[in-house]
């Protein structure tokens, strides 16, 4: 089986609902790292030269490579991600190679039948 990292970065308000829809999709799981920042193309708003900015989550799942992208569309719709700018984002990655996903190929492979 081949899979596919997906990192999305996104408000912590989201985090929980984008967690529920990827299991929807088919991910497995996720880590999460809370209290990111990041900065695009527009600068954060200041208040008295405070930083006014919501707090992001990054989300890493490894995915079966053929659920990644439906996966990765129900992140961005959840996320609202082309709803206005800076709301997020999130990528995938090939992966080479991994180690301690053995228990959840049993439970992937009528799941990626199914997409197929």
């Amino acid at each position: 089986m081949q899979f596919k990292l997906l990192i999305a970065f996104v408000d912590d308000d989201v985090t929980e609902a984008v967690m529920k829809e990827a299991r929807r999709a088919g991910a497995t799981g996720a880590t999460i790292i809370n209290n990111a920042r990041g900065e695009g193309i527009k600068r954060q708003r200041t208040f008295f030269g405070m930083q006014l900015e919501t707090q992001r989550d990054v989300l890493l799942f490894v995915v079966e490579r053929h659920l990644a992208r439906k996966v990765l569309e129900r992140i961005a719709k959840i996320a609202g991600f082309d709803d206005e700018s800076g709301k997020g984002i999130a990528i995938q990655i090939d992966v080479e190679d991994a180690v301690g996903v053995a228990h959840q190929i049993e439970r992937l492979k009528g799941k990626v039948e199914e997409e197929l």
